[in-house]
């Protein structure tokens, strides 16, 4: 008997494979390995900042680095070996499309194909189908409303169907070579478990059921009636795709001999089966109902949960309500902004403000901190990447208001960490507006442990105080947690994931509770940048916004103390 689970889990800059004791939660060995291909692992093109690809063998180089170096690490600790390792499950970004061939081998592995930039994998923010995800909920709102009501009403561009169709369009050899398009969340455990041709993959409902208007209501995946009006090639693929997916909580397969060689690791080990990372990474940090999990970094995704029993209602601007999507046995509620983390990058990396020394992440911070709320007199909205809830809109952009001749550097570092924070808040009431309570608030990623001022101001613009997961990297935790309980009690594991999240989840003993006078503060900035959410964001909007540059002054003087 082992007691030993590894995660794999696929950012969208590298993967990061984790080591585990699934009876303590301590994390043992990790290893990361950055993608070998295109700009900090994503291939882009200069001449469409909406194009991001990935080249699917940095995926396979990727968990072989990866676990044989966190193995190697692991042999340091006393009483540590590979034969007691139990299980393995996977996280990945998404929506990350592959076409495949009729052996389920990417397109970009093929002599024909490979140089082809539409057989990469359609990493998930490759927002270049923003016209053909219009269509898509155009088309459904005439005649399968059902469909848009399970994915907040509106279909993404970041999202399966959008990036199949406009592959069609634009490299139509591309999409005729390709029998169908396999997830990276379900193609890894595949490779892993040798079960790549498509009729034997094992699809997870994570993606199908977020990303490819998947449901039980209708049959799984949309009917092939309305993709093909859309587009008949689109029908074709749908022909290829299985009738039913699978949680979390089961096996993909079981590890190949092959990769078991390869690795270093028994073979049979189970594989569980795949899903988001942000997903696994509310499991990793013990999400249950009434836990808000903010998993935060390049991006967020905020998740929620509530049983099965309960029912549910639909909620508009979602990125969908999926049963057993995150948490078996429970409706999983992911809702989430296109860009945190990114937006503090292009602002340092990009712009440059103030240069190497004044102008760093470190430096801004440390200024930033020093301003009180409201004082810098700026109000910016967090669409630099457009909005992924409650809008779902790819198509809008960042703004910043009240900039002045003194505007600092520092202040507008802030004033960006301020957006984010009031994008979250907007996040959190819808969920409430419809029901669905948030008794408590998580965070996790790496944005979380890394700054306290971005916590801070979070928790003052959402007026609640916040805990800290104590993984630094809860996707991987979360996907090793999956890997215990495939392989079961009797194994060394757990028969559920209530029982792996009481041995192996946990919070830090810091939290950061709102501060009364920011918390006040922000309450009166937060209903300007409410204004500027929906004047821009919605065609319903009809409010004059000549106020709002006036009460930023008001509110900037009276934290100056003019």
């Amino acid at each position: 008997m082992g007691n030993f689970a590894i995660g794999l889990d696929y950012g969208t800059n590298s993967v990061r494979s984790l080591i585990v004791d699934s009876q303590t939660g301590e994390e043992i060995a990790s290893s990361v390995w950055g993608y070998a291909h295109g700009e900090n692992g994503v291939v882009v093109d200069e001449r469409d900042p909406n194009f991001a690809r990935q080249h699917p063998q940095d995926y396979v180089d990727g968990f072989v680095a990866t676990i044989t170096d966190a193995l190697r690490k692991a042999r340091d600790r006393k009483g540590f070996a590979a034969e007691q390792v139990i299980g393995i499950g996977v996280d990945t970004t998404g929506s990350t499309p592959i076409p495949v061939d009729r052996a389920g081998t990417p397109l970009a592995f093929s002599p024909e194909r490979g140089s082809h930039p539409a057989a990469l994998a359609w990493l998930w923010k490759d927002h270049t189908a923003f016209a053909e995800a219009a269509e898509i909920t155009e088309l459904a709102a005439k005649i399968r409303p059902q469909y848009l009501a399970k994915c907040g009403g509106v279909y993404s561009s970041e999202w399966y169907w959008a990036k199949l169709l406009h592959c069609k369009r634009t490299a139509p050899e591309v999409f005729a070579a390709a029998f169908t398009w396999i997830e990276l969340t379900d193609w890894i455990p595949a490779v892993l478990t040798g079960t790549t041709r498509p009729d034997q993959v094992k699809r997870g409902i994570c993606a199908a059921g977020h990303k490819a208007m998947y449901h039980r209501d209708w049959g799984g995946y949309p009917e092939a009636e309305f993709l093909a009006r859309l587009d008949p090639e689109l029908a074709r693929v749908r022909e290829s795709l299985p009738a039913e997916v699978h949680t979390i909580r089961e096996a993909a397969g079981f590890l190949s001999g092959e990769w078991a060689e390869k690795l270093g690791l028994p073979r049979g080990l189970p594989v569980a089966v795949g899903a988001f990372d942000a997903h696994v990474g509310g499991v990793g940090s013990g999400i249950e109902p009434g836990t808000l999990v903010k998993n935060i970094g390049t991006s967020s995704c905020d998740l929620l949960v509530s049983p099965l029993a309960k029912g549910m209602r639909d909620i508009p601007g979602l990125c969908g309500i999926v049963p057993e999507s995150i948490l078996p046995g429970n409706f999983g509620l992911e809702a989430g902004q296109s860009a945190v983390g990114d937006i503090f990058n292009w602002y340092v990396s990009f712009i440059q403000p103030g240069g190497k020394e004044r102008g760093s992440h470190a430096s801004l911070s440390e200024q930033a901190a020093k301003l009180k709320a409201g004082e810098s007199g700026l109000l910016a909205l967090d669409w630099e990447n457009g909005n992924r809830t409650v809008l779902v809109d790819q198509r809008l952009t960042g703004l910043i208001l009240g900039l002045s001749l003194h505007s600092t550097a520092a202040e507008i570092y802030r004033a960006l960490i301020e957006a984010t924070a009031f994008g979250s808040r907007i996040i959190a009431e819808r969920f409430e507006e419809y029901g669905v309570s948030v008794e408590r608030i998580v965070a996790c990623g790496g944005i979380p442990q890394k700054n306290p001022l971005f916590m801070q101001i979070c928790a003052d613009v959402m007026g609640r105080p916040i805990e800290i997961s104590r993984s630094t990297e809860t996707p991987a935790l979360g996907s090793a947690m999956a890997g215990a309980v495939v392989a079961g009690a009797r194994a060394g594991g757990h028969d559920t994931f209530e029982a792996a999240a009481a041995r192996m989840t946990g919070v830090l003993p810091r939290r950061y509770t709102p501060e009364r006078e920011s918390a006040r503060v922000y309450d009166r900035i937060y209903r300007l940048y409410r204004k500027l959410h929906d004047i821009f964001g919605t065609r319903e909007y009809r409010d004059n916004l000549f106020d709002v540059m006036k009460e930023l002054l008001r509110i900037r003087d009276e934290a100056r103390g003019l």
